[in-house]
């Protein structure tokens, strides 16, 4: 089979589950919505895609937090505990359709973010979760010449303080000062 370009990593196998075979999956997102649904997962090295294989999901459910598994070919525990380490990647074609005004956190990575006064507050790093809401995690413009004391800006991920998300144009507008 051939590696779909939409490839998304979701999730990482954080070792065996049980005696028969099942894995324990470490999701990336609270929901997991795309892991319990994606028949075909990536299993690999998200480094190494000539390396990676594909695996066919028969079952998977929330347990405690995480997805565990069945996968076809994976029977006795020591083949799951095996599996320990790698990335689970599945085609971006899988996701759930979403909501106006949501957005998957793949789609925010790389984003300029500006606040409303215009001025560049730099580009969206990574996203974190503290329990409450998301947060975005800006990765600060390097300026010639001047040395910067804060190495990254946190914005929650709430309506208060993103005002525009324009995944065409790749901008984030925000309610936040450069001196926050």
């Amino acid at each position: 089979m051939a590696i779909p370009s939409d490839l998304v990593a979701v999730g990482y196998v954080s070792g065996a589950y049980g005696l028969q075979g099942w894995v324990r999956i470490k999701p990336y997102s609270n929901e997991a919505d795309a892991l319990l649904h994606a028949k075909t997962w990536w299993l690999g090295n998200p480094e190494q895609p000539q390396q990676l294989r594909d695996v066919d999901m028969m079952q998977a459910k929330h347990h405690s937090g995480d997805v565990v598994a069945q996968l076809v070919g994976v029977a006795g525990r020591d083949v799951a505990e095996a599996l320990k380490g790698n990335a689970v990647q599945i085609s971006r074609r899988h996701f759930p359709a979403l909501l106006d005004g949501e957005f998957y956190w793949v789609d925010l990575i790389g984003l300029q973010v500006d606040n409303l006064q215009g001025e560049s507050l730099g580009v969206v790093d990574s996203m974190m979760d503290n329990g409450a809401h998301p947060i975005l995690k800006l990765a600060l413009p390097v300026v010639a010449g001047l040395e910067q004391k804060q190495q990254e800006i946190l914005i929650p991920f709430v309506d208060q303080f993103v005002k525009q998300v324009d995944l065409a144009a790749k901008k984030i507008t925000v309610d936040w000062g450069l001196d926050y």
